[in-house]
């Protein structure tokens, strides 16, 4: 079976988003809507044959360190060498380093059919594709045919090396450092010491090299190591170096984690003998401002994992609760009547309903993001350029952590529904619950992530993006306005969003300084549900216009768009109320208490 309904997808791309204009511009005017197409008939069905089948083996045999060397199980090879033969690993590349030129938002809606048959699998492309593209974007010619290159390719996979035992999202407390030693045909060289720790994809025997991009203190340009995040630069290490000869990069241990088991996750020991081998990215200094293209890219794709493990369990579940009889109507006191399925009992629609609410709905928001990465590249004028860019910062906290967050809430309606059955290893979805669990915590917690959305997207540009995403919003309310069965929401969502706007000028005129941060995760949840409803409009007005031939979608989204409003974005206003408050309930409690 396919995870992901290919209906809506298409009707999410070409309904709604009219990717087939995007063929109109000349990045991407070799295409066309039949190559689209393709590409995505071809994504779901290599997931469902390669991806798919090894999905609980390779969790039940998680990867191993036998004499310093990483085993997988050979069908993640297998599946990773048929999809590179395939070009996913080039999708959406530029033609000059290989790559097929896809718009980021038909590589992502593809790339999520592999993500929902096998998360763990698709972690390898997706952090090898960010890895690429740092390359590509600021490495030097070298860099990029060495490097960059192979990994389009799919002969050679990627990491990103930054959280260390001692600091994981305290970047400024890395250890690493990076020692001047001249320069060759790649670029500074430097020699590399120290540990780095929680690294998917550090060692493998599947690709032919792996090239890790690694944070590390340096000296400026003056032999001064500047403090903090100043004083972070960025450095290819590879594995294998340009000569064939093994770098100094140790395997100091495994991390057994409760999902993603087939990724491998390392402990990787930088520089054990006379220091590992790298060069810089960049200049001195730019290690972080760098590492966050490859940081926001891989955000999204956490969202759009999370989207895709909550979409799977939507899928199962339903198809479970339609196949499974039990109890009756009711006042049916026959007993020799048919028992019904469970899908016509009350509370199960509930949880179905609320599954495809934030499937659906997470997935229109990771496609929409990924719509505005190719806004950014291709844009008509600087503009409009500009205004996608700021756009895209706003929302990428929100893409990254509600499929996060909320996609646990539907992988936990779906165990609901399976009943006892949910919680065993027969059936997958208590797998894609653990495998899910993991994204909330991927590339930054929810509350580091609330802190970004509001202290440096919200406030730190004193609410730009945020008046551009009112104007978006406000397009839509407009429109939605026209139609009677759609009029209320869209007055709903005008004052949702107002509401959220005034909580924050309360809150910056009320809380003291020091405590601004304190309800941010309640500031990010409320504007996730605003954002969702704002799509979930979206997705009602396209399917409004749908006609008779399509009555299924267009009623589904209808009936889910209200669902969503009625029962999901009322609990903003809780959450809009701490945080214009600035309660302190939980702040102000001494931790001595606990």
């Amino acid at each position: 079976m396919d995870f992901i309904s290919r209906e809506d997808l298409s009707f999410l791309l070409h309904d709604w988003l009219n990717v087939s204009a995007l063929t109109e511009r000349e990045a991407f005017g070799e295409h066309s809507r039949d190559t689209f197409d393709a590409v995505l008939d071809l994504a779901a069905d290599l997931a469902r044959d390669t991806f798919a089948p090894h999905y609980k083996s390779a969790d039940a045999n998680e990867p191993r360190l036998v004499d310093g060397k990483v085993e997988t199980l050979p069908a993640i090879a297998e599946a990773l060498a048929t999809y590179a033969e395939m070009g996913f690993f080039a999708s959406s590349f530029p033609e000059e380093v290989g790559g097929m030129q896809l718009p980021s938002v038909v590589s992502s809606a593809a790339f999520a059919h592999f993500c929902a048959a096998n998360l763990a699998t698709a972690a390898y492309p997706m952090l090898t594709a960010g890895n690429a593209r740092v390359l590509v974007e600021f490495g030097n010619q070298a860099q990029i045919d060495t490097w960059a290159k192979p990994q389009v390719e799919g002969r050679y996979f990627g990491t990103m090396c930054l959280s260390e035992p001692q600091a994981g999202s305290s970047l400024a407390d890395i250890r690493t450092k990076a020692v001047p030693e001249g320069s060759d045909d790649f670029g500074d060289r430097y020699r590399i010491k120290g540990n780095k720790m929680w690294i998917s994809g550090g060692d493998q025997q599947i690709s032919e090299n792996i090239v890790h991009l690694v944070l590390s203190k340096a000296p400026d340009e003056n032999g001064v190591q500047q403090p903090g995040i100043k004083g972070i630069s960025l450095f290819v290490v590879p594995k294998i170096l340009p000569d064939g000869t093994r770098n100094d990069v140790a395997v100091a241990g495994l991390n057994h984690k409760m999902g993603y088991r087939g990724t491998v996750n390392c402990l990787l020991n930088f520089g054990e003998g006379e220091g590992a081998i790298g060069w810089r990215i960049g200049q001195p200094g730019q290690g972080l401002a760098l590492m966050f293209q490859m940081m926001n890219e891989a955000r999204i794709m956490v969202g759009l994992g999370a989207a895709a493990m909550a979409y799977r369990g939507f899928t199962q579940s339903l198809e479970y609760a339609r196949e499974r009889p039990q109890g009756r109507p009711l006042g049916q006191k026959d007993p020799n009547s048919p028992m019904t399925a469970i899908v016509e009992h009350a509370d199960v629609k509930r949880m179905v309903l609320s599954q495809k609410a934030i499937a659906e709905g997470a997935m229109a928001l990771v496609l929409y993001s990924a719509s505005l990465v190719d806004e950014i590249k291709t844009g008509a004028d600087a503009a409009t350029r500009a205004r996608a860019e700021a756009l895209l910062g706003l929302l990428t906290p929100i893409t990254k952590s509600w499929p996060s967050e909320f996609g646990l809430v539907a992988n936990d309606h779906a165990i609901q529904i399976h009943g006892g059955y949910g919680y065993t290893r027969e059936y997958d979805v208590e797998q894609i619950y653990r495998d899910n669990r993991l994204n909330p915590i991927h590339e930054g917690t929810y509350g580091i992530q609330g802190m970004d959305f509001l202290g440096r997207k919200v406030m730190g540009d004193k609410g730009a993006a945020l008046a551009i995403l009112g104007e978006e919003i406000a397009k839509t309310t407009a429109r939605a306005a026209a139609v009677p069965a759609l009029a209320k929401m869209a007055a709903d969502l005008t004052g949702y969003f107002n509401d959220g706007c005034a909580a924050i000028t309360e809150l910056q005129g009320r809380a003291d300084p020091a405590r601004l941060m304190d309800n941010a995760g309640q500031a990010l949840s409320a504007f996730g549900h605003i954002v969702t409803a704002w799509l979930w409009l979206e997705q009602a007005l396209t399917a409004h216009d749908l006609d008779d031939s399509r009555a299924r979608l267009r009623d589904g989204k209808l009936a889910t768009c209200r669902f969503f409003f009625e029962v999901e974005l009322p609990k903003v206003s809780h959450q809009l109320h701490l945080l214009r408050s600035a309660n302190d309930a939980a702040a102000a409690v001494s931790s001595d208490l606990f």
